[in-house]
């Protein structure tokens, strides 16, 4: 069940007695707009962080030989940009960008969300094509996979409301949560492509 607004609300400014059961984003949220906006969801700002993958480092990117990269492999693929709250990052035409979310957050064990881009930003050619899932005990600044299918730059400005996430309840006995290598990240990262050891065979050459 999707939890509504004005909950939310309620769960950030009367927080649970157990630190475990409390659902953290900072900066806070206007929580009286929240409690009134009758939505079911939150909205996120964009950060000062951006990734980019320069054409001009490499032909292609094969995921094979890209397997369990290491930060020297990251540093490799990928180029960080910092963009301060005045200025801009211009998105072109058909390119791509990683960026972070403003607000970090703190998911408790029994909640898990996804992210989805806004419609006012859709209209314009930005998409928002975030790993969508936020699985619980998540910690950490959300990235994002933004690109410009649109025919105009687009001027990204951090601060601004960029896309929203959904909260759901979670169901479940375990008290595992989330271990992913993007806890407690405030950068974006390319993450990492685990190893599959059936493609490996697959994409082997044929022995005579």
């Amino acid at each position: 069940m999707i939890l509504k607004a004005d909950e939310l609300a309620n769960w950030l400014g009367n927080p649970p007695a157990d630190p475990r059961e409390r659902l953290f984003i900072r900066p806070t949220p206007n929580l009286q707009h929240l409690a009134h906006s009758g939505a079911a969801s939150i909205d996120l700002r964009l950060g000062t962080w951006f990734m980019t993958l320069p054409r001009a480092r490499f032909t292609h990117l094969d995921v094979l030989e890209e397997l369990d990269p290491s930060d020297a492999d990251a540093a490799r693929l990928a180029k960080t940009h910092y963009v301060p709250f005045h200025k801009r990052f211009i998105l072109h035409p058909k390119d791509f960008v990683l960026a972070v979310t403003l607000e970090w957050l703190r998911l408790p064990d029994k909640l898990a969300g996804y992210v989805v881009g806004r419609s006012s930003w859709g209209r314009r050619g930005l998409i928002i094509a975030t790993a969508a899932g936020v699985h619980p005990g998540f910690t950490g600044c959300l990235t994002l996979e933004l690109g410009n299918v649109g025919e105009v730059p687009i001027a990204l400005v951090p601060g601004i409301a960029i896309c929203q996430v959904f909260f759901h309840r979670v169901e479940s006995r375990s008290a595992k949560t989330d271990c992913s290598s993007f806890l407690g990240s405030r950068k974006p990262g390319v993450g990492t492509i685990k190893r599959d050891e059936i493609a490996l065979r697959l994409a082997a050459p044929a022995r005579p």
